[in-house]
């Protein structure tokens, strides 16, 4: 099972929200006959994929763990390089100087898997930071697109959803348009 995202629980609140509020309506005597209702639908994937703030914010991110990534992997590359040379030359070192090795070995283990853990964790956490600010962006953009072409309801999951309603196009020039 798959750990629940921010993205995720935040398009089964919206569309399940978006879904009752369009029942609503339908059901409401009268209302379809006398209006047409004017529906949009927005791929959040491909936002968060396309989006000139979606790159930038993975581009931050990559800039901003590179260094410890490089320096996690640097040490699980001298583990390496401890367990192969130990490996190679535990035959014919003291037994003293070997279970120091084995010792030293289990320490550097220890302290790698400690700091991919947290390298996950920290990086789990500016992800998800990240992404809530490039989708508060997009819910603003959508707003207004909603609210200048007069749109009844947009959804942001569907299992099917028609080109002709589709309007994540426009939501991404919107977000990737320079800042007035």
């Amino acid at each position: 099972m798959r750990p629940w995202s921010l993205v995720s629980i935040l398009k089964i609140a919206c569309g399940s929200w978006l879904a009752a509020s369009l029942v609503l309506m339908l059901l409401m005597p009268g209302y379809a006959a006398s209006q047409e209702i004017k529906v949009g639908f927005v791929n959040t994937e491909r936002i968060l994929r396309d989006s000139a703030p979606a790159k930038a914010s993975q581009q931050k991110l990559e800039q901003e763990f590179a260094k410890r990534e490089k320096q996690i992997q640097d040490a699980a590359n001298k583990l390496k390089e401890m367990s192969t040379k130990l490996e190679r030359d535990a035959t014919v070192m003291p037994e003293s100087e070997r279970v120091k090795r084995q010792r030293e070995a289990a320490e550097l283990e220890r302290d790698v898997q400690r700091r991919q853990r947290e390298f996950r964790e920290d990086l789990n956490q500016r992800r998800n930071e990240e992404l809530a600010a490039v989708v508060e962006r997009a819910n603003r953009a959508i707003r207004q697109i909603a609210e200048a072409e007069k749109f009844d309801i947009i959804f942001q999951e569907a299992v099917y959803a028609s080109t002709r309603i589709d309007i994540t196009d426009k939501v991404i020039r919107a977000l990737n348009a320079p800042a007035r």
